[in-house]
């Protein structure tokens, strides 16, 4: 089946207030092209290696969305062009992807990453933590960052009661920020669900999906 196909078949089933991001990580550019020239612009990507080597040779109205797990000393190469950071999880990183954004003379576009799953593996905030961030004095003066809502991956498992349940603690958390922190236009996005859960996210709540296997098929190694 063609990209274009899995494409449609995935937009079909989604409601047009929810963004698709086709995480095409491990995928040839040339597949990427080809969701592009099927009209999609937004794109996920988790390793920075491999953003860095795609992006000079794709259009460049691509929306990159950096969606793996972020070290410090690598933001400074995609700082001049990631449209999104989606899994920041340490003030650290907030700390540097405003510092870089800064140095480009841009304001960068994040989602703080809240630790749903049972998996320890995992990163990101906890409830106590990111309220204690986000009403700390320092988080104030990062003036290079937006941060535009929330995400969390959901545990790993067939048990679809545990995967909503998790989906709906993430979303009462953004409930509860937006309301103390933000303005609703400017935090708006929940980035929950990906190819195996992305109905149950849209049911709880979610505004955005990451989906690769859905559209691309299994991963390849090739770029």
């Amino acid at each position: 089946m063609s990209i274009k196909k899995n494409l449609d078949n995935v937009l079909a089933t989604i409601p047009s207030s929810v963004k698709l991001i086709a995480v095409s990580k491990m995928k040839p550019a040339t597949l990427i092209q080809e969701a592009y020239d099927a009209g999609h612009r937004a794109f996920g990507e988790n390793k920075v290696q491999e953003l860095r080597e795609k992006s000079p040779i794709l259009p460049k109205d691509i929306e990159w969305h950096m969606i793996g797990h972020l070290q410090s000393n690598k933001v400074k190469y995609i700082a001049p062009y990631v449209y999104m950071i989606h899994a920041v999880e340490s003030m650290k990183l907030l700390k540097e992807i405003n510092k870089r954004a800064k140095s480009n003379d841009r304001v960068i576009k994040v989602l703080l990453q809240i630790h749903i799953a049972k998996e320890e593996s995992k990163f990101g905030f906890n409830s106590e933590e990111v309220m204690a961030l986000l009403s700390s004095p320092e988080f104030k003066t990062l003036e290079n960052i937006q941060v535009s809502g929330l995400m969390g991956m959901a545990t790993n498992t067939a048990d679809k009661d545990i995967i909503r349940s998790e989906f709906r603690g993430l979303k009462t958390l953004f409930d509860q920020v937006q309301t103390n922190f933000f303005d609703k236009d400017a935090f708006s996005e929940i980035s929950m669900g990906m190819s195996n859960d992305y109905q149950i996210a849209i049911e709880e709540g979610s505004t955005m999906l990451r989906i690769g296997t859905a559209i691309f098929g299994l991963r390849a190694c090739a770029l």
